[in-house]
């Protein structure tokens, strides 16, 4: 049986601009095999839409509170979204 598809929107809040936090979101979702896209938000968090099993949607949540060396989240608010992302995953303006 496959399983289910899911989406969702997270919105990292912390340190997350300036140190290479979409550029190290890109690689996670690829080593995970998921799909979506991450931008950079005016405020200075960041958002992605992340789409895939369930069970690697969880383990890229999890791994959005990580960031890479240099990163200080401090917040990860994530919503179920419809499904609009594209077959891979982007980093986009």
């Amino acid at each position: 049986m496959a399983e289910r598809k899911r989406v969702v929107r997270a919105r990292i809040s912390g340190m997350v601009q300036g140190v290479s936090y979409r550029v190290w979101t890109h690689g996670e979702a690829m080593r995970l095999g998921v799909t979506g896209w991450v931008r950079n938000e005016a405020d200075g968090s960041v958002t992605a839409l992340i789409a895939g099993a369930d069970a690697s949607v969880d383990a890229m949540i999890d791994r959005l509170w990580q960031g890479p060396r240099g990163a200080l989240v401090s917040a990860v608010k994530v919503e179920e979204a419809a499904d609009d992302a594209p077959a891979d995953f982007r980093i986009v303006d």
